[in-house]
Formats: structure tokens, C-alpha cells, sequence
């Protein structure tokens, strides 16, 4: 058995032991202690505009593209409603088959050149159904030797002014242009913009 001499030392043993133990989870509850502050610096530091400031202006330093993506990504998308053009209508009374055919695809190449417009062209030439596939909305209105042979009491001037006022409403028309069925206007005519040329093609 160990003597008085033994256990006394080995009483003080165990109880520097427990000072050091006890030494060593007051050390750890204070580092613990200042990680939670720094933490909690780092977090109001983070959450503070001087430091997204700097931040930012460390990443434009280092990569000016990767910040205005980013900045691009952030900004909110507005929605654009696209209006629609307006609608021009084109009246071609008279005009035969090949002249018809010429207009209506000088029409569609100025619509190609200025997009600036829908065309409506109102003929009275009953073939015009073949021109259908040139893209352009073609209206029919019988010619005037047809409809006084049929309908002689209903006038034919009234009859094409009643269908003009309905096509207009109908499309939302801005412009009624007459042609000339003696002298269709070419494409270059129809660009240009001189106000001369605009008076003798258009009249509303």
C-alpha cells in the first residue's frame, strides 16, 4: 500500500491537474467569447455600405466586366409593349391586271425598305386574289360598270366611300392614298419624302 508520503503527492497531483483543466476551459470560453464578437463585427461590417463600396470597387479593379454583368443581372427587366404600325390603305381602283400585280409588289418592297407601316390596298380588280401570297392585306370591291349593272340603285361613289370608312375603322388607318391607275408611282417615288410628290399621290 502506498505510504502517507505517496497519497499526499498524488492529492496535490490531481488537484493541479484540475487547475490546469479549469485553467484551460476558461481560455476556451473566452476565445469562444471573442469568436462570437468578431462574428458578429464581420456581419455589421459586411451589412454596412462602405463596405459593399470597397468591395465593389476592389472587383471593378480587378475584373470591370465582371461587375457590370453583375449590375446588369440586378437591374429589373421592364416589360415593352410593341405597338403596332399604323396602317396606310392604298386605293387602286382601275388598274389592270399587270399594273395591279406591279404596285402591289412595289408596295411590298417599300414596306421592306421603311418598315415604317402596314399597307392595305383596296382594288377592284377581281383577279386579285392571285396576289394573295405578296404578304399585303388586299381588299375587293366590285368595279363601278359591275355594280351599277346589279345595283343601280345604290350608287357606286357612295358604296366605295362607305367601305373606305369601314376598312379605316376596321385597321385603325392613319393615311388613304388614291392611285393614279394611268400613272402608278414607282418605289423611288413612294420613298421619296419631298412634299410635292406627297400631295400628288396622297389625299384623305
Amino acid at each position: 500500500m502506498p505510504d502517507e508520503d505517496d497519497m499526499q503527492s498524488l492529492v496535490v497531483r490531481l488537484r493541479t491537474i484540475e487547475q490546469e483543466r479549469d485553467a484551460w476551459r476558461a481560455r476556451c470560453d473566452g476565445l469562444t467569447g471573442e469568436r462570437d464578437e468578431q462574428r458578429e463585427a464581420v456581419r455589421r461590417l459586411r451589412g454596412s455600405g462602405s463596405y459593399r463600396l470597397g468591395r465593389g470597387l476592389v472587383t471593378l479593379a480587378r475584373d470591370p466586366m465582371r461587375l457590370m454583368r453583375r449590375a446588369r443581372k440586378q437591374v429589373p427587366r421592364r416589360k415593352t409593349v410593341k405597338r403596332p404600325l399604323p396602317v396606310r390603305i392604298y386605293v387602286a381602283i382601275g388598274l389592270d391586271q399587270p399594273t395591279l400585280r406591279e404596285f402591289v409588289h412595289t408596295v411590298r418592297r417599300l414596306v421592306l425598305v421603311t418598315p415604317d407601316h402596314r399597307a392595305v390596298v383596296l382594288t377592284d380588280n377581281p383577279e386579285f386574289s392571285l396576289l394573295r401570297k405578296a404578304g399585303l392585306i388586299l381588299e375587293y370591291l366590285p368595279d363601278r360598270q359591275t355594280w351599277e349593272r346589279h345595283r343601280p340603285a345604290h350608287p357606286w361613289d357612295v358604296v366605295l366611300s362607305e367601305r373606305l370608312s369601314r376598312l379605316y375603322a376596321e385597321h385603325h388607318a392613319t393615311t388613304v392614298t388614291f392611285i393614279d391607275p394611268e400613272n402608278p408611282p414607282t418605289l423611288a417615288r413612294m420613298l421619296d419624302t419631298t412634299p410635292p410628290v406627297r400631295e400628288s399621290l396622297q389625299q384623305t
